[in-house]
């Protein structure tokens, strides 16, 4: 485990200060928006010369005051603020304190430990992500400062919950963004050797916390699963972009009268297949393993229909450079999945990009149900669960998107 900066525990005076442009929106960053992009701080040898995960004192223009920021030269954004308060002192106390804040909210909205648990900048810890499941959290610490105060994160998250294992995972595309190495680890504890059992909307799901997605399960689709579970009584379910049967094990749990899941991931496809034998519920499920779009045209092919159609994919535009492209994917998964739902029946198409606003997914979800020839009235709008907060300042954080239509 990398040792923390020694700038973290160091008095508020030793410091490192860093000094915005006078053409940076101060008056932003006062009000809650927690990033300083690099093209709006005076980057000088000194400030270059910064660890990444530095912990340093931001000041205006005017030099006054306006808190305690985490550095990265090597980022576009230069700077993540983790506190206001310009005397705080980032260290195991200041992570416990978070780390309780966090926890008291989820466990007032949830009666299983299994949530996220921090949901980095809406939760105060900007790039990182916490799941939990049970006796083991899954951390994502997806900014160079989390990175280096491993060790104390570990220690407070602990303490405060009292589990007995944490997982690093070191995956994904946001840790290259920000020069960091992709080696995943045990923090504390050991490491489960079988995927574990995950109660959610009645249903159970496998979850591999080592060798699957992200950190082994989507808990943030949570009310858009009930919500399709609610109409699926009765019904013949497609789960498309299904990893480890978010959709289709929900509709299950809630009376569907089968539900067939598609997967570009075959262990994926496993661990789903898993969840419906533990449900008691395999002759009811079946996979079809390989690309979503191209699964849609074959279905269509072979005249399929069913009553309840889930897309939810990747992200199509995880930047806003991939905006344009990401659309017409999303365009093209609604056109090719309009022809497969009954009369009556329900389409529900998901995004969670946040390059793309909800007006966006919208209009061009829309687009693709009218070009499969089809009409559609829009019954619910659905976004991440309530363990996934929203920072109001940042749009990033509203990145999930699910539209409900009926056909």
């Amino acid at each position: 485990m990398t040792a923390p900066l020694n700038t973290s525990a160091s008095s508020p005076s030793e410091m490192p200060v860093v000094r915005l442009l006078p053409k940076a929106n101060a008056r932003a960053i006062r009000h809650g928006f927690p990033w300083v992009y690099a093209n709006e701080l005076v980057t000088d040898r000194r400030t270059k010369a910064l660890v990444p995960g530095t912990i340093a004192r931001l000041e205006d223009s005017d030099r006054q005051v306006m808190g305690v920021v985490a550095m990265n030269s090597n980022s576009k954004i230069i700077a993540r603020m983790l506190d206001q308060n310009a005397d705080a002192v980032i260290d195991q106390a200041w992570f416990e304190a978070h780390i309780t804040r966090a926890l008291a909210l989820r466990t007032l909205m949830y009666d299983d430990p299994y949530y996220r648990l921090i949901h980095a900048e809406a939760d105060g810890l900007p790039g990182v992500i916490i799941d939990r499941f049970g006796d083991t959290c899954v951390v994502q610490p997806n900014a160079a400062w989390a990175d280096t105060l491993l060790e104390p994160l570990c220690a407070a998250l602990v303490a405060v919950t009292g589990i007995s294992n944490v997982l690093k995972n070191a995956a994904g595309r946001t840790r290259t963004l920000e020069g960091l190495d992709d080696v995943s680890a045990v923090l504390a504890g050991s490491a489960p050797d079988a995927p574990i059992a995950v109660p959610m909307n009645g249903a159970t799901y496998m979850a591999d916390l080592i060798g699957g997605q992200k950190t082994g399960l989507f808990f943030d689709q949570r009310p858009n699963h009930a919500f399709a579970a609610r109409v699926s009584r009765g019904a013949r379910v497609l789960d498309v972009f299904a990893h480890v049967g978010g959709f289709s094990l929900a509709a299950l749990a809630a009376g569907a009268k089968n539900a067939l899941a598609v997967d570009g991931s075959a262990p994926a496809l496993e661990l789903a297949t898993a969840g419906a034998a533990a449900m008691g519920m395999s002759d009811q499920f079946s996979t079809r393993q390989g690309d979503a779009f191209d699964a849609l045209t074959a279905l269509r092919a072979e005249g399929a229909e069913f009553d309840v159609v889930i897309c939810d994919p990747p992200a199509f535009a995880p930047s806003r450079q991939s905006m344009e492209a990401g659309l017409r994917a999303y365009e093209r998964i609604a056109r090719l999945a309009a022809p497969l739902v009954a009369e009556n029946g329900i389409l529900g198409l998901c995004s969670c990009s946040h390059a793309v606003d909800l007006n966006q997914f919208r209009t061009v979800s829309v687009r693709g149900i009218g070009r499969a020839g089809r009409r559609a009235t829009l019954l619910r709008t659905g976004f991440a669960g309530a363990d996934h907060p929203q920072l109001p300042q940042l749009a990033e954080s509203g990145y999930l998107k699910s539209l409900f239509f009926r056909l």
